[in-house]
């Protein structure tokens, strides 16, 4: 059996409508499964950090510890800065790091933390083995995943089941699971742990706002994002199809009744002591 590509290509890329999705992003409604065990001395690593709207509220859930935040898209970062700057927090630092082969000492950490970032590499096992190194013993390991399989929506919008099986193909062939949410406690065993608790919560958009920001991020995302490029490039998909995708996304937004949800799967690990 050949041997799990360490790298995979990141789906979604970095633009604006992208971006416009994660900084959204909270610990509140991102990492509400972790917030529990956190205490305030605690040190944690938030890898795929993206915006660093996570990094941020995890590091004023620590005021006595630090937070560091990685990414391996360097040009992330800056923004990351700016958000903690922006909030005036002094414990939280930021570096690029790949999540296979991290740049830290064994037992460094009391608790590591990845959000929506297995789906998109190239061998979660080695990722979770690697983020198990670097937490200290009795530490948390904690993962959260969407699985795109089981996203479900209404009313039934024609062109919205081509984006998809489109998207699942394209996440595929970049390397990575969409469907990652169901198999993080899978590759949590295979990693090595045994402490594992697994649960899923969800992300559920129908308001008139909530539908116009869904719907609109994922019209341009089909069109102008590195999925579109990755999409047509790979001959997964014509620019007449993407955008016709887009438009079912829009016709989606204005429905009154419309309503979307997204499950997510979840683990959190305690690294034997």
């Amino acid at each position: 059996m050949p041997k799990p590509q360490e790298t995979a290509v990141y789906t979604h890329g970095h633009h604006e409508s992208v971006l416009r999705s994660h900084t959204r992003r909270t610990a509140a409604n991102s990492a509400a499964y972790l917030l529990g065990s956190l205490k305030p001395h605690m040190k944690i690593l938030d890898i795929g950090c993206g915006p660093g709207t996570i990094t941020a509220d995890l590091a004023a859930l620590v005021p006595d510890g630090s937070v560091t935040g990685v990414d391996r898209e360097p040009g992330i970062l800056d923004q990351a800065r700016a958000t903690a700057a922006g909030r005036g927090l002094t414990n939280v630092d930021f570096a690029v790091a790949d999540v296979h082969a991290l740049d830290y000492p064994d037992d460094t950490f009391c608790v590591v933390h990845a959000h929506q970032v297995l789906q998109h590499v190239g061998d979660p096992v080695q990722a979770l083995r690697e983020m198990v190194r670097v937490t200290k013993p009795g530490g948390f390991i904690a993962a959260r995943d969407g699985d795109y399989a089981v996203m479900t929506w209404y009313p039934e919008v024609s062109g919205l089941d081509d984006w998809l099986e489109l998207y699942r193909r394209v996440a595929r062939a970049n390397g990575g699971e969409p469907d990652a949410g169901r198999r993080l406690k899978a590759w949590a065993q295979r990693a090595g742990l045994s402490d594992i608790t697994a649960t899923s919560s969800t992300w559920t958009f129908h308001t008139p706002d909530e539908r116009a920001w869904w719907s609109g991020l994922w019209a341009d995302r089909t069109v102008a994002s590195s999925y579109a490029a990755v999409a047509t490039e790979g001959g997964h998909a014509t620019a007449g199809q993407l955008r016709a995708i887009a438009e079912a996304w829009r016709e989606w937004g204005k429905q009154d009744d419309g309503w979307f949800a997204v499950l997510h799967g979840e683990i959190l690990c305690r690294k034997p002591v």
